[in-house]
């Protein structure tokens, strides 16, 4: 039984199979040789799997984030942040840092987030003499502070794989997506102290008032989300559906830069995104489910807790196995295929399922950027035709940076207890 839920997995992945047929075909050849289960017990625990409430969320976030994508928002959002900048140097990257976050929390999906931002903000670090490396390497890494950012959509679905509260792991991500978001600031100060073509123009209220008017209708979906979320006064998943209605009425009808035409393309892709991972979800279900009745997770843990690990020990170990999967699987696969397997383990090692939700996060937000499939180099590749070899080059020191906050996360926990402290 060992090779068909441990090899064929990995042989079917390194063959180029899709990843849902990688986990439905592992856990059928289980099944077929292994098992005395009907077969209907495949159709019956795939169903199960998607059939759960806090999934509800997923298509509604991403719903809102595609809207607010199509609706001019990254240009407010962006005019926003620059406004509200004073003079310090490295003001234009200290803006993109800014945007992207901002950005990456309302769609809460990273290639979006350079995508869009990428777009306004890339012919100004270049016209400000920014290399290509550097602003390649800048907007692709940050573009990973949305995984890290509520309202993300991979803790929604680590929510739902290990059975966690939604609004606790939201409140938990503010913390270590504030860390970095401070240590990539800090980083662009420094740089930009070596570039005098940088905007380095006074902070005016003038100006900061009328983006402001500009961008208050963007700026209200993170406050409705959180805000709603936090005061009680609605769901995570009631929370997606206002901000559905929120991002509509704004783009729409407030604003006038979306037409009906618009919410509808935007309807079409998130039907098509929301498929792809609700197919994940129902085959990693199944093969959750194999793994379990198997008593994997079970043997896994006895075979820990005899090793003696401690537990700096195993985050330690865990760390460097996450940061190998996110290198070679997305976020949301990676997500599907680990917790079954690791929460066992952290658990009985003392560790809170919610911190290590943040650890998780932060590992396969990290795999985003990094060789050789990061998903958001590949973005960023595409939109401006940069040679991969110069994105890596500049990546690197963000890479640095964020392998440096990944140790402050996983080794402070109170970094991850703040935000559950402040809201909850």
């Amino acid at each position: 039984m060992s090779w068909t839920l441990g090899a064929l997995p990995v042989l079917l992945l390194l063959m180029g199979f899709p990843i849902f047929i990688v986990l439905l075909t592992a856990a059928t050849v289980t099944l077929v040789l292994y098992m005395s289960v009907p077969m209907v017990a495949l159709q019956q625990t795939m169903f199960a799997s998607v059939n759960a409430y806090a999934l509800l969320a997923l298509p509604l976030f991403i719903f809102a984030g595609e809207i607010m994508d199509r609706g001019s928002i990254a240009d407010r959002l962006v005019n926003l942040v620059r406004a509200s900048i004073g003079r310090v140097p490295g003001k234009i990257p200290l803006t993109a840092v800014g945007a992207g976050a901002v950005f990456g929390a309302i769609s809460g999906v990273g290639a979006a987030s350079v995508a869009t931002v990428g777009k306004v903000m890339h012919p100004s670090l270049k016209n400000a003499g920014y290399s290509d490396g550097f602003s390649s390497g800048l907007l692709v890494s940050v573009g990973a502070v949305g995984v890290i950012l509520p309202p993300s959509v991979p803790m929604i679905i680590y929510a739902a794989a290990a059975d966690q509260s939604i609004p606790r792991l939201y409140a938990a991500g503010i913390g270590p997506g504030l860390l970095i978001v401070a240590i990539l600031a800090l980083y662009c100060i420094w740089v930009g102290r070596k570039h005098p073509g940088d905007d380095s123009s006074p902070l005016r209220l003038s100006v900061l008032w009328s983006a402001l008017k500009r961008g208050v209708w963007a700026m209200g979906v993170p406050v409705v989300i959180i805000g709603g979320i936090y005061g009680g006064v609605f769901s995570p998943t009631e929370a997606a559906a206002v901000a559905c209605l929120y991002a509509a009425l704004a783009t729409v009808v407030c604003m006038r830069v979306l037409p009906l035409r618009g919410l509808l393309d935007a309807a079409i892709s998130t039907v098509r995104f929301s498929a792809q991972i609700l197919v994940i979800v129902a085959c990693a279900g199944v093969f959750s489910w194999m793994i379990t009745v198997n008593q994997i997770p079970a043997q896994l843990v006895s075979w820990i807790t005899a090793a003696e690990f401690s537990s700096w020990q195993l985050l330690f170990g865990i760390n460097i196995l996450l940061l190998l999967i996110g290198c070679v699987l997305d976020p949301l696969s990676a997500i599907l295929l680990l917790t079954p397997l690791l929460v066992p383990v952290i658990t009985a090692a003392g560790v809170d399922p919610i911190h290590f939700g943040m650890i998780l996060t932060f590992n396969l937000a990290i795999g985003l950027f990094t060789l050789p499939f990061g998903i958001n180099i590949f973005v960023m590749q595409s939109l401006f035709r940069i040679p991969l070899p110069v994105i890596y080059r500049g990546l690197m020191p963000f890479l640095y940076l964020y392998l440096f906050a990944l140790i402050l996360v996983t080794y402070v926990p109170a970094i991850s207890q703040f935000g559950v402290d402040l809201l909850m």
